[in-house]
């Protein structure tokens, strides 16, 4: 409960700021910073019961959420007047700037939302502040029963159970199965960080099942970030940084339900999972958030935790204006493509850090709009910069770096890929996908460029970007009709000459679905005798021939 109190701690200090003080970055690491001050400062026994109640006391916004409200009542925290610790005034005025952000930001460092204190991610979320009050991986994952009758929790339910217990892989809309399938307890850790806004955003009706989740956006500057713009402004509520921050809380939450007293230091926990990962483990840290989520949160799962959540909303909110009048077999299917949603168009995604992310200099001229859908892939490695890049320093710094090379001597308008993919776990936006790339010469408006970062001749990429290209990346491209569902999948070396991408990859690329072993590497030798026999294309844009 030590961890957990300071938490809420830090998150009332965010609703509560005092204004005129100085401020630190906008980083994850000036939030956790703030943290082992508080550590530091909150008293060895009853931290967690006395920041608890500060915070239901030092703020109102619990109050207009009452499902929030009701599953912190689950909790028995009593609202007691209390002081918090005080800070330093540069770490006071690091929280008014997180509290200034209500419309969202996300942390340039990381780009996902506050510690989420929502859930402990790295970044402001993108929602107003009563969707977050007990957005905190603070929250133990007790099961609560949906049937407010039986009280807040399920008799024969263990609190502390990470996961409610589903009957049936798929929640269906007919009458029957609803009934077979109605869930009778929620886990109040996924209710509070996922769940219950996921539900709610696809109750707007079906318009909004096939709306774009995970929208990004940008900081006015990297270095001393202060103002953040949504890429768009309509999309769904969910943005990139909300729902980051939903899963790290989730999965932080998790975590510490499962570890023995005492449990570690929340700075601790935060510099890990934003590091080099959690216990020495590189598979648990932020970069490889939405895999580990898909296997905390099963679709099965998932969707039964959604549909809970709204059934218990309805029940403590009969008011509500999205709620009333909806039947459970409508709420179940909203349940459903909510999930099928966010697990298809987001976990099932990669993670694609936008040009202003890596701080990418600007197009120069017009760039040439693409023929949508495309039916090719070309994957390429970048030979130079050789050495992987494992963070996102690192990869950003080869972003700039390569981008500088395309425009400043080949004399490119852009950097020329349409993607780039590092070992950290990110893919990178070069061109997009709407733009016509300089990726390989005679094919740009055929196919998007696909680069991974690093020498691939004698040794293979991490796995974490072998997965992002062979599945993920043109999976989703399928799924957004930008990419046709039969594309060829083609490896550098057969349509220029060139070794690229180089010998390692390229024998492992021909074992992949969608390789088209019917067009030969094109050697020097090889081309040099095809140009004889055969004239080039003559149709063809001047992006084509970069």
């Amino acid at each position: 409960m030590v961890v957990q109190g300071i938490l809420w701690i830090l998150y009332g200090l965010l609703l509560q700021p005092e204004p005129g003080t100085a401020t630190l970055p906008l980083l994850m690491e000036s939030v956790i910073q703030a943290l082992a001050e508080l550590e530091q400062k909150a008293p060895a026994t009853e931290a967690g019961h006395t920041a608890s109640a500060w915070l239901l006391s030092a703020q109102d916004s619990c109050a207009h959420n009452p499902l929030h409200h009701f599953l912190l009542e689950g909790q028995n925290l009593k609202t007691t007047k209390l002081d918090p610790p005080s800070l330093s005034p540069e770490l006071q005025g690091l929280t008014v700037e997180v509290a200034r952000h209500d419309a969202g930001v996300t942390f340039p460092d990381i780009g996902a939302t506050v510690p989420d204190v929502r859930a402990t991610s790295p970044g402001l979320r993108d929602t107003s502040s009563d969707v977050t009050c007990a957005d905190v991986g603070a929250v133990s994952p007790n099961v609560i029963a949906t049937d407010l009758d039986v009280g807040a929790t399920s008799p024969d339910v263990r609190p502390g159970s990470p996961h409610v217990q589903v009957t049936s892989p798929d929640v269906q809309a007919s009458s029957a199965d609803t009934k077979a399938n109605f869930p009778t307890t929620v886990d109040s850790l996924l209710v509070v960080t996922l769940a219950r806004d996921l539900g709610l955003n696809f109750l707007q009706g079906p318009q909004t099942w096939s709306h774009s989740l995970g929208t990004e956006g940008c900081w006015d500057q990297l270095s001393v970030p202060r103002t953040f713009t949504l890429l768009d402004p309509e999309a769904s509520t969910l943005t990139t940084a909300f729902l980051n921050g939903a899963l790290d809380g989730a999965l932080l939450g998790d975590y510490l339900s499962r570890l023995p007293e005492p449990r570690p230091p929340l700075s601790r926990l935060l510099s890990q999972y934003y590091g080099a990962g959690v216990a020495g483990d590189p598979g648990f840290r932020s970069n490889f958030r939405r895999q580990n989520g898909a296997a905390l949160t099963p679709t099965p799962i998932l969707t039964q935790q959604v549909w809970g959540a709204l059934i218990l909303l309805q029940r403590l909110e009969p008011a509500h204006p999205q709620l009333q009048g909806m039947s459970q077999e409508q709420l179940a299917q909203v349940a459903t493509h909510a999930t099928k949603e966010f697990t298809e168009a987001f976990l099932g995604c990669p993670a694609i850090h936008p040009r202003c992310r890596w701080g990418a200099a600007p197009y120069r001229g017009r760039p040439t709009p693409l023929q949508l859908p495309l039916g090719f892939l070309y994957v390429h490695h970048t030979y130079v910069p050789a050495p992987p890049c494992t963070d996102f320093e690192r990869c950003a710094t080869d972003m700039r770096s390569m981008q500088r090379f395309h425009q400043h001597t080949r004399g490119w308008d852009d950097i020329g890929y349409s993607f780039v993919v590092g070992s950290d776990g990110y893919v990178y936006e070069g061109r997009g996908w709407h733009w016509v790339g300089a990726h390989t010469l005679g094919h740009n408006s055929r196919g998007f460029g696909v680069a991974l970062i690093g020498n691939y001749t004698a040794e293979l990429p991490a796995e974490a970007a072998l997965r992002a290209v062979r599945d993920e990346l043109p999976r989703c491209a399928v799924r957004a009709g930008v990419l046709r569902p039969g594309y060829a999948l083609l490896g550098h070396r057969q349509l220029v000459r060139t070794d690229c991408p180089g010998d390692a990859l390229f024998n492992l690329l021909r074992t992949w679905p969608h390789f088209d072993k019917n067009v030969k590497p094109r050697t020097a030798r090889r081309a040099t005798r095809r140009s004889r026999r055969r004239p080039p294309p003559t149709i063809l844009l001047a992006t084509d021939l970069q």
